[in-house]
């Protein structure tokens, strides 16, 4: 691999212009056919193979009306007044004449004639629905209801719009993004000491992004895409962008720092440090690939547009950013004597002033002075981290968990509060009868619902029959909300009783809707979880064994993995669940965490611990099979990453923390997750356990058995295979020192 990466570094630096203008041919081509085509992101979500998914489909053609998107036009009147007060009653039924004719709407159903006013006479509820999925659903359209709504609050009535319009879609790039990209600039600037050097990740960084974010939403108009994967594609793929070329170009300017010639410092670190990138960015494939085991096709497409994005980092580290090093030139060499020079020289331990060890040394020094006390420390603190994890509970979002000031967070605890926490999560039961009439089938579904008396039923409705005339639909009110534990059990319950009341009605039964659909999808997540993590782990040890020859640091990479993703579960429990710092992180709903959470989480963490894994044993490696002395590659190898580590910890961290801020509670668990977990893993778990362990295992932790070290394929991560620079490095040192004492 280090030869092959060597030949293509070459060709890159060589002919740096054609390189070039075939990436920016490249953007132009992708961003043309969307220009032409445009994209088609899709937001319906599919759970193949459940019951509610077969309860949908069934409804697809019996009620298609019923699978569409509604809104929900929630009307308040003033404490003293009710809402049948004739002004209060004018005012509302002129808003519902109105939503009837707002654009993409069906009908709108008037509340006084529905009998949605509560109990208390003081808040109407009137359904608004639409024929038409939510992709499908323009932003206007949604508009034209708040504005409804906002010209009846004028009469003195509150007035608020809910429903599933308002359904989560993905995140939207924002404050957040420019955020992480404000303390990348500042942390590369710090790393480097330099502009340009600082420039060339995020410039990098960058195009890989648009190229590959671009291409996603140009292969939406034959593939199906979910709205949800490009959010995940930007996260990652900006972090890895960063992440790969800093690598690179970190190992350009420490041999630079050498006296090493320009080219063949580009060349090499392509070879050892992109052997590095492209093993990483393999781990990272294969966790975001992997999602695709739980067997949620908008899940499966998430994690593989995100493999994209790292695909096309990967890339870019290795083809592009060695043409841009070869146009830098000697401009991106640390002046001889400046503080850019001393810190790379230090990196490198040639350092003239002091003892020439960095802060990286120094650690790795201190922990592996008594391993073994570090090792429990680290280990028994990140447990600690950990115990909240357990009391993990899953749910899927709803309007429930939206800001607190919005608009459909407002009428969805408005209906709570008037008309029960049921309302906002109403159970579909369909009846199917074999044959006949469906009402006395549905007649008996709902004696026998209520024969069992099972707790959790606040009411059951009369029966809906289907366009089709063979189809009876049941609305069961549940007592709790649609994210309460009661409501989950009450639908397995009536699950669990649908084969006797089927037999005795004659009828094929389905329970469905948007709750039930939740639900499955929760539950299809929670199972998922043991498999999909076998299956991610399982391949990324089998890499880590290829590229590192040893059995002690692919289950020690896996452990520590582990570790972290056990404290970061937890911390985002503490908070979420519990309440623990929730004012300081601006949770002001507790509760269940957002179903996808657990699983994203591994996925872009894993891949992102095993990148740290690789970058920081890689070099460990490379200095052992160079000197053959274990406890100085431990060392030397800590001091020659720690600083690339550190800058990619820090930007990750800070991205994520970024996205921690916002108030979309589908959205922020994620985000402190990732935040957490990156933080735990690069300093407690890469940083400080990684090399108190390899100072325990000693020189066994690279034994690879004979047998099996035969069977293997040497890939050369450490570039063994290319020879020393000595020679051409003591021959240029003089003039480069010339060239750039006039620079």
């Amino acid at each position: 691999m280090a030869t092959l990466l060597h030949s293509l570094g070459r060709a890159a630096f060589r002919h740096r212009g054609r390189f070039l203008a075939c990436w920016l041919l490249l953007i132009a081509l992708v961003g043309g056919g969307l220009g032409v085509f445009g994209s088609h992101l899709d937001s319906e979500a599919t759970i193949p193979g459940s019951q509610s998914q077969e309860g949908i489909d069934v409804l697809e053609k019996s009620l298609p009306s019923s699978t569409g998107v509604t809104a929900q036009l929630v009307f308040v009147a003033p404490k003293g007044e009710t809402v049948e007060d004739p002004a209060h009653r004018a005012v509302i039924r002129k808003a519902v004449r109105e939503a009837a004719k707002a654009p993409q709407v069906e009908r709108a159903v008037d509340p006084f004639r529905a009998k949605s006013v509560s109990d208390d006479g003081r808040t109407a509820l009137a359904q608004v629905l639409y024929p038409i999925k939510r992709d499908a659903l323009e932003d206007s359209s949604v508009t034209a209801l708040e504005e409804i709504a906002e010209s009846a609050r004028t009469s003195g009535l509150r007035a608020e719009v809910g429903g599933t319009v308002y359904s989560t879609a993905g995140m939207s790039p924002g404050i957040g993004e420019v955020i992480g990209l404000a303390v990348a600039v500042l942390v590369l600037t710090l790393t480097f000491g330099s502009l340009l050097a600082a420039g060339l990740p995020l410039l990098t960084a960058l195009i890989g992004l648009v190229t590959g974010l671009l291409g996603l939403l140009l292969v939406s108009n034959i593939a199906t895409v979910s709205s949800t994967a490009p959010s995940l594609a930007l996260m990652v793929g900006l972090a890895v962008g960063i992440d790969y070329a800093l690598l690179i170009l970190s190992r350009h300017r420490e041999q630079l720092a050498r006296g090493m010639g320009a080219e063949e410092s580009a060349t090499r670190a392509t070879a050892t440090a992109g052997s590095a990138v492209v093993y990483a960015g393999l781990t990272v494939v294969i966790a975001l690939a992997g999602l695709t085991v739980v067997g949620i096709p908008f899940l499966s497409v998430m994690g593989l547009a995100a493999a994209g994005t790292v695909l096309m980092a990967v890339a870019v580290a290795i083809t592009l950013l060695p043409a841009l090093l070869g146009m830098a030139g000697e401009r991106i060499r640390p002046r001889p004597g400046s503080r850019a020079d001393r810190r790379e020289r230090n990196a490198t331990g040639s350092g003239s002033n002091g003892d020439g060890r960095n802060g990286g040394e120094r650690w790795a020094r201190l922990v592996t002075h008594r391993p073994l006390a570090t090792v429990l420390t680290i280990v028994l603190g990140l447990a600690v981290l950990a115990i909240p994890a357990f009391q993990l509970t899953l749910a899927m979002p709803d309007n429930g968990t939206a800001a607190p000031d919005s608009t459909q967070r407002k009428a969805y605890d408005q209906i709570s509060d008037s008309f029960g926490p049921g309302n906002n999560g109403r159970l579909l039961v369909l009846v199917q009868p074999t044959d006949g009439d469906p009402k006395p089938a549905a007649a008996d579904v709902t004696a026998g619902l209520k024969q069992l008396g099972l707790p959790g039923i606040a009411s059951i409705g009369a029966p809906q029959i289907g366009t089709d005339g063979r189809t009876a639909i049941l609305t069961v009110v549940p007592e709790k909300g649609p994210r309460e534990e009661e409501t989950e059990q009450l639908v397995r319950d009536i699950r669990s009783a649908i084969p006797a009341l089927g037999a005795k009605a004659g009828a094929d039964i389905l329970v469905t809707g948007s709750t039930a659909a939740a639900i499955d999808v929760s539950d299809r997540l929670r199972d998922s979880l043991l498999p999909f993590g076998a299956v991610v782990v399982g391949f990324a040890l089998l890499l880590l064994l290829l590229v590192f020859r040893s059995l002690v640091i692919p289950v020690k990479a896996a452990i520590g993995f582990l570790l972290s993703l056990g404290a970061a579960l937890g911390t985002v429990v503490a908070v979420f669940q519990w309440g623990w710092l929730a004012g300081l992180f601006g949770v002001t709903t507790t509760g269940p965490v957002f179903s996808f959470m657990p699983i994203v989480l591994i996925a872009v963490l894993f891949g992102l611990a095993m990148d740290y894994e690789v970058f920081l044993v890689s070099r460990m490696r490379e200095e052992y099979v160079r000197t053959g002395s274990h406890h100085e590659a431990v060392i030397t190898g800590s001091r020659h990453a720690s600083r690339v580590v550190t800058a990619a910890a820090l930007i990750m961290f800070s991205v994520f923390a970024s996205f921690a801020t916002t108030e979309d509670l589908t959205l922020k668990p994620i985000a402190l997750g990732l935040a957490a977990g990156i933080l735990f893993d690069a300093f407690l778990v890469r940083m400080t356990l990684v090399p108190a362990v390899l100072a325990l295992a000693g020189k066994s932790a690279w034994w690879l058995p004979r047998s099996l070290a035969r069977a293997l394929p040497d890939l050369d991560v450490e570039g063994s295979g290319l020879g020393s620079p000595e020679s051409e490095t003591s021959s240029t040192s003089r003039e480069i020192t010339s060239v750039t004492s006039r620079l």
